[in-house]
């Protein structure tokens, strides 16, 4: 499978699990699974993913550099960034003492008056690097504002974070936590 069909593929799979389920007739669980088998049905009712076999679901998953979608038992589901399902079932970790956000510039000025909201999403999504956390800024901005969040600290205050796949995610997380980045 080439690279862009892999990478589409994969935009298209997040597109479902993540937000639009019910465009496709699939009903996820509470944790968000849905039958590997119904998801291939109604991915391939699709004229442009006709092509798509169960054998390239499961090698796209397989060799993908980021872990986005987790097979269990028959079933799928995406890890993080759902819009179309608010209850999820993470457990609570104890973070690293950093973790950094990255954002476009013209939400810097809500974020350090009131923090780091979900959003149209369910959780706050924290990466582990400066690194990843400017590639995920620079999807909305050329030039991101990057958060370096005290994370060990705030954890120990009370907030909580949770581990899925390559990103950390909170519920919310307070001005005070949170250190803008010169870079």
């Amino acid at each position: 499978m080439g690279s862009n069909r892999f990478e589409s593929l994969s935009r298209f799979l997040s597109y479902i699990l993540r937000h639009a389920p019910h465009e496709f007739d699939l009903v996820l669980d509470h944790n968000g699974f849905v039958s590997l088998d119904m998801l291939l049905a109604a991915i391939s009712a699709e004229p442009r993913w006709k092509w798509v076999r169960k054998e390239d679901l499961l090698n796209l998953i397989a060799s993908s550099p980021r872990r986005r979608f987790e097979i269990k038992d028959g079933r799928i589901r995406a890890l993080y960034g759902h819009t179309a399902l608010r209850i999820r079932s993470y457990r609570s970790v104890i973070p690293p003492e950093h973790l950094y956000h990255g954002t476009a510039r013209r939400f810097s000025s809500d974020i350090e008056c009131s923090g780091l909201l979900p959003s149209r999403r369910a959780f706050v999504h924290l990466s582990r690097s400066v690194e990843d956390a400017l590639t995920v800024g620079k999807r909305r901005d050329h030039n991101p504002v990057v958060y370096k969040i005290l994370a060990l600290t705030a954890h120990r205050e009370g907030i909580q974070f949770f581990y899925a796949g390559d990103v950390y995610l909170s519920h919310f997380v307070p001005a005070r936590y949170l250190q803008r980045l010169d870079l």
